[in-house]
C-alpha cells in the first residue's frame, strides 16, 4: 500500500479507535507493537520487562488516546510514551544481577560452542554498557539506533530540544564506547 493511502488508513483507525473502537485500536497495537517492544528492550535489557513496559504503554495510550491528536506522528506519541513506561518499570524493579538466561541474543545460524560464548559474552558487554548509561542519555540513544528516529523526532518524543538531543547522543555513544573498551580490555586480560 502506497505511504499516502497507509497513512490514510492509519489516520482513519486512529479516529475510529478516538470513538471507542477496540478492534481499530487492537489493529494500531498489532502495527506497532514489535517497534514498541524492540525499543522497551533495548531501554531495560530484559524481554520480561520490555513485554510488561509494552504492554502498561499501550494501556495507557488507549487511556489518554483522546489527547492524541491526529496531526502528529502516532509512531512518536507511542514511543515517548513506552520509553516512559520502560523508565516507570525500570524504577519500580528491584536491583537484581542479570542471570544468563534472561539475557536475550541471536545466535548466528550454526556457531560452533566457542563462538556462541563470545557472541554471549559480547550481548552480555553491550547490555551492561547500555544500563550503566544514565537514564536521559539512553532514552535518546534507543530512539536514535534502534528506534532510528530523527534527532527531530526525538526532540518531539521526549519533549527537550534538538541541541540536548545532541548531546546526549552524543555524550551515551562516547561512555559506551569507553565502558565497552575497558570491558573488552578486561576480556583480553582474562584470555591471556
Amino acid at each position: 500500500m502506497p505511504a499516502s493511502r497507509n497513512a490514510e488508513a492509519e489516520l482513519a483507525l486512529i479516529e475510529q479507535a478516538q470513538n471507542g473502537d477496540r478492534s481499530a485500536y487492537e489493529e494500531l497495537v498489532r502495527r506497532y507493537y514489535t517497534r514498541v517492544v524492540h525499543i522497551v528492550h533495548r531501554m531495560c535489557g530484559d524481554m520480561t520487562l520490555a513485554e510488561d513496559a509494552a504492554q502498561e504503554a499501550f494501556l495507557r495510550a488507549w487511556v489518554h488516546l483522546s489527547s492524541f491528536h491526529p496531526d502528529s506522528s502516532l509512531r512518536n506519541w507511542l514511543y515517548r510514551i513506552a520509553v516512559n513506561a520502560a523508565l516507570d518499570v525500570l524504577r519500580r524493579k528491584t536491583e537484581e544481577p542479570v542471570e544468563d538466561e534472561k539475557m536475550q541474543w541471536i545466535p548466528d545460524q550454526a556457531p560452533g560452542p566457542e563462538a556462541a560464548l563470545i557472541q554471549k559474552e559480547q550481548a552480555a558487554f553491550l547490555q551492561q554498557a547500555m544500563k550503566s548509561l544514565p537514564e536521559a542519555s539512553r532514552s535518546v540513544l534507543v530512539l536514535r539506533e534502534y528506534g532510528e528516529l530523527s534527532y527531530e523526532e526525538i526532540a518531539t518524543v521526549l519533549d527537550i530540544p534538538m541541541g540536548t538531543v545532541m548531546s546526549r547522543l552524543n555524550y551515551a555513544r562516547n561512555r559506551l564506547r569507553e565502558t565497552l573498551k575497558a570491558q573488552l580490555l578486561q576480556m583480553e586480560q582474562a584470555y591471556a
